[in-house]
């Protein structure tokens, strides 16, 4: 099969070449500023041919070329960013890809999120965002409305929905830390000491393996999962107190308090505190506070696929790994 995966310097668009390349696939990467195309490991992708290009051009900059399938992993990950930056690339972007696909003859396998859910909770069926959802941020906002172009487009489509992707789920390796672990950071270096969550709400964490794997086999039974929208997600969410608990049970770090909303007093904190602790709940406070609970039924059908546990123990994995490789502090790094 002959893929181009756009974002292909990126995490997940990184990996996703790394393993089709493995599998025998003739692989194409869109690349921008950084020309690499590597794998979770760290290692140059064998076999991934990288093209220079901009989702933001018309035809994404590229020359005509057959393609059976175009993955579009490229977007912007900032959850606070102007709207029309947001829209530029996710928006945009999507419409730009979606005319190379179908001048190169391609299927399209659109990588969302699934957060698109926006502030529903209960039960998330794998369909179509509704009408009237209420979004938590631009980002958000931004991802739900290129669904709704890749729908609209005539080209052949799957959407692929992960949650919040960390680290490997064998060994919590990851090649760059995505924002969500700034905020182990904040708290394991003391600079944020109390974490307010709503009691009973989770955060859907996934492993890039089965995120990255889930696609790859995606887009291998394309013909199967076309027209669908699939979650690929954890087996089980955690708790989102999990993410202080799990700073707590390392013995060098801080033991941030877990607070209720409404016991929550960023007055009585430190200003420097406040600084950060405000920054972090305007980015992420949304996430802290509903349930979302992700049906993956229809995935799991098409893939056969079950996500690993992602219990205590892989959160242990990860931050394990941050501290060996020094984005968390060691035992003698914290109060420098």
């Amino acid at each position: 099969m002959r893929v181009l995966v756009t974002g292909a310097a990126g995490l997940i668009g990184g990996e996703v070449c790394a393993r089709l390349a493995a599998r025998g696939h003739a692989v194409a990467g869109l690349v921008r500023r950084n020309p690499e195309i590597r794998g979770n490991d760290g290692a140059l992708v064998d076999g991934a041919r990288a093209l220079a290009g901009d989702v933001t051009q018309p035809l994404m900059g590229l020359a005509a070329e057959p393609f059976d399938l175009v993955i579009h992993c490229a977007a912007s990950l900032e959850f606070d960013a102007p709207e029309e930056e947001l829209r530029a690339v996710n928006v945009e972007g999507t419409r730009n890809a979606l005319a190379f696909a179908a001048a190169a003859g391609a299927g399209f396998l659109h990588v969302s999120t699934a957060y698109v859910c926006g502030a529903r909770d209960g039960v998330i069926a794998e369909g179509p965002v509704p009408e009237g959802t209420a979004f938590t941020n631009r980002y958000e906002a931004s991802k739900a409305e290129g669904e709704a172009v890749v729908a609209a487009s005539g080209v052949p489509f799957a959407i692929a929905r992960p949650s919040i992707v960390l680290g490997d789920s064998a060994s919590g390796e990851i090649r760059d830390f995505p924002s969500l672990c700034n905020v182990f950071r904040l708290m394991a270096r003391g600079k944020v000491t109390q974490f307010p969550c709503v009691p009973g709400s989770t955060l859907d964490l996934v492993p890039l393996d089965h995120v990255a794997a889930g696609i790859v086999v995606l887009a291998e039974r394309f013909e199967q999962a076309q027209g669908g929208y699939f979650h690929v997600v954890a087996r089980d969410a955690l708790p989102a107190a999990a993410l202080a608990h799990g700073v707590q049970r390392v013995a060098h770090f801080p033991d941030p308090a877990v607070v209720a909303p409404e016991d929550y007093d960023m007055e009585a904190l430190s200003p420097a505190e406040r600084l950060l602790a405000g920054r972090m709940l305007a980015t992420f406070g949304a996430y802290f506070t509903r349930s979302p609970e992700f049906d993956d039924a229809k995935f799991r059908g098409v893939t056969g696929l079950e996500c690993p546990a992602t219990e205590d123990a892989w959160l242990d994995r990860l931050i394990a790994y941050g501290i060996a490789r020094g984005y968390l502090p060691g035992p003698t790094t914290r109060s420098s």
